[in-house]
């Protein structure tokens, strides 16, 4: 599929269209990964962040926000529920923290290794590769780093710049893939400045670069945000060339992404479900996702995770969550998936 394909299906309206493309990608997912819809515990283990993203509800000069780290047994416990719940593989989420150091990983890593079957997957934003080589060894198996966009331009404007630190996440994914890590990333749709063309740089940057895991989400505005206030307005293209946040095209994208990657693991995101409770998740599943990420945050620190207003489930326990998920994936005709859930390299 070439540029000028992706920007014609990106643009696509007409129903009976959109059919095919959604058959493509769902028959590309079925042969490529199969029917196994893979389950991630999400585990977000703290929200303090030094970094001021102008679109993220827990950046470092975001107002009224009561700060978390959770400590080593509440999150060795939230591991332990995943396992005993019967999921593959847990994630663990944060901020970029600093008090979430070398030392306090790499032993979080080695005793969930040490004490289930799990794999795990950090996303911990930009570190340095001393921390990274030291949490692979200790047993760590993916790590996420989302680009959010693939244009330099509109990446400036979104992420200002962190002092004494150039940031490349191309790069640091790059390194973390040398050093055996799978490595996820990910983009939101209808970032205020996202033109088109941005979006279809992104599609083709997840094939050039092979991604192991893809996730896709709706941009979301959070109030405490510059993109989330007055000031937003600034950032907007024309109606014409300003790619909307909704779910269609967020869809659209899931689907293009599974042609362009077959094999890797896409999410079907908590931000679809958000703007979509009723069938959100299920929709991006036969759409071309394969896992969905159940969320075991302890609640007390589910509502302070707050990256945007209104996310989905998080006043559910980890259990009814579990129970859910099963119930959304069964009604779609899928199965829960049993083990790490790897990549698979056809």
């Amino acid at each position: 599929m070439d540029r000028a394909e992706t920007l014609d299906w990106l643009h696509e309206k007409d129903e009976p269209r959109l059919e095919e493309l959604w058959e493509r990608a769902d028959s590309e997912r079925r042969a490529r990964v199969g029917d196994e819809v893979h389950l991630r515990g999400l585990i977000e283990i703290s929200n303090y962040c030094v970094r001021h993203c102008r679109y993220c509800g827990i950046n470092a000069c975001s107002a009224g926000i009561t700060r978390y780290r959770m400590n080593r047994d509440e999150i060795i416990s939230a591991a332990g529920e995943a396992a005993r719940l019967g999921y593959g593989s847990v994630v663990m989420q944060a901020g970029e923290d600093p008090g979430l150091t070398k030392t306090f990983v790499s032993e979080l890593v080695r005793e969930i290794k040490g004490t289930t079957d799990l794999a795990i997957t950090l996303s911990l934003g930009e570190r340095d590769d001393e921390e990274l080589q030291a949490w692979k060894a200790a047993g760590a198996d993916r790590y996420l780093l989302r680009f959010e966009t693939s244009d330099p331009a509109l990446y400036a404007r979104i992420h200002p710049a962190f002092p004494g630190r150039v940031s490349d996440r191309f790069a640091q994914l790059e390194r973390m893939r040398d050093m055996g890590y799978e490595i996820g990333t990910g983009v939101m749709v209808g970032i205020p400045g996202q033109s088109w063309e941005m979006l279809a740089q992104d599609i083709d940057s997840f094939r050039y670069y092979d991604m192991d895991m893809i996730g896709v989400g709706p941009f979301l505005p959070s109030p405490r945000t510059v993109l989330g206030g007055p000031e937003a307005s600034e950032f907007y293209l024309d109606s014409e060339r300003q790619v909307p946040n909704d779910e269609l095209t967020t869809l659209k994208v899931v689907a293009l992404t599974r042609l362009v990657c077959p094999e890797a693991n896409i999410p079907s995101t908590t931000a679809l479900a958000t703007i979509d409770p009723a069938s959100g998740r299920e929709l991006g599943l036969t759409r071309g996702a394969n896992v969905v990420m159940p969320n075991v945050t302890p609640t007390k620190y589910r509502v302070l995770y707050e990256i945007y207003p209104g996310k989905a489930c998080i006043h559910e326990t980890a259990l009814v969550c579990h129970d859910c998920m099963g119930r959304r994936v069964a009604s779609i005709g899928r199965v829960l998936g049993k083990g790490p859930g790897g990549r698979r390299r056809n």
